[in-house]
């Protein structure tokens, strides 16, 4: 008699409180978890000490930190000598989106998923409380599945791996309460762009006020120490 094998997956884990959850419904739904973190150089690197913490949590199989230095490219924020906006979250797309970041960091996953046997991706992307990102929409994610279906021996095969956005029509109060009923502790995450030098989140970028105003709406306390409160 053939022992099952336990079907796997690959996160794409930040160390935000999305991705973590996306990699806690990942485990609820019995997949061994692959965990990808990566090393951009980002201006709040702290989130690699969160991602180490959220897959030990998660109880991941393995998780690669994999360094990839976008401030060579620069253009945003997060990867240059920009200034991260602290007025509130508004229309456009904001400075600190990171050009392509999704496509090169998904990209990535797939060939991880593809050496690994994995045949499920799960990222965090989230369409509803979001910063205005182009590569967090639901058509993003679409045309990223015909891609990886085309683009990889599993899809030439007839195996093609999924990509899995299980928080896409999500408000943040609905991610903070599934965090809440996943039983993981949101206090492990990360979510500031812009960290004070004594660690906090600095309570004023979009992320911030993001995922302040989902704990306070979904009526659940939030562990977050904010420098500030917008």
């Amino acid at each position: 008699m053939v022992a099952s094998v336990e079907k796997s997956a690959v996160v794409l884990l930040s160390g935000g409180l999305d991705s973590m959850v996306a990699g806690g419904l990942a485990r609820e739904a019995g997949y061994q978890v692959h965990a990808l973190s990566i090393d951009y150089h980002q201006r709040h690197s702290v989130e690699l000490r969160a991602a180490r913490r959220v897959a030990e949590a998660i109880g991941v199989a393995s998780h690669i930190i994999l360094p990839l230095d976008l401030t060579a490219f620069g253009g945003s924020a997060l990867t240059a000598d920009i200034a991260v906006p602290k007025d509130g979250v508004g229309p456009g797309i904001p400075v600190t989106y990171v050009p392509a970041r999704n496509t090169i960091f998904l990209s990535l996953t797939l060939g991880l998923a593809e050496v690994t046997g994995a045949s499920d991706i799960f990222i965090g992307v989230n369409a509803l409380d979001y910063s205005g990102y182009p590569d967090c929409r639901p058509e993003f994610i679409d045309a990223f599945q015909t891609m990886a279906t085309l683009a990889t021996k599993a899809g030439v095969e007839g195996r093609p791996i999924r990509i899995n956005a299980p928080l896409q029509h999500m408000s943040k109060a609905d991610i903070a309460r599934e965090a809440h009923r996943l039983g993981l502790d949101a206090g492990l995450s990360w979510s500031c762009y812009d960290p004070t030098p004594e660690g906090q989140h600095c309570g004023l970028c979009d992320s911030c006020r993001l995922r302040s105003k989902g704990f306070e709406e979904a009526g659940l306390p939030d562990p977050t120490d904010y420098a500030v409160r917008a």
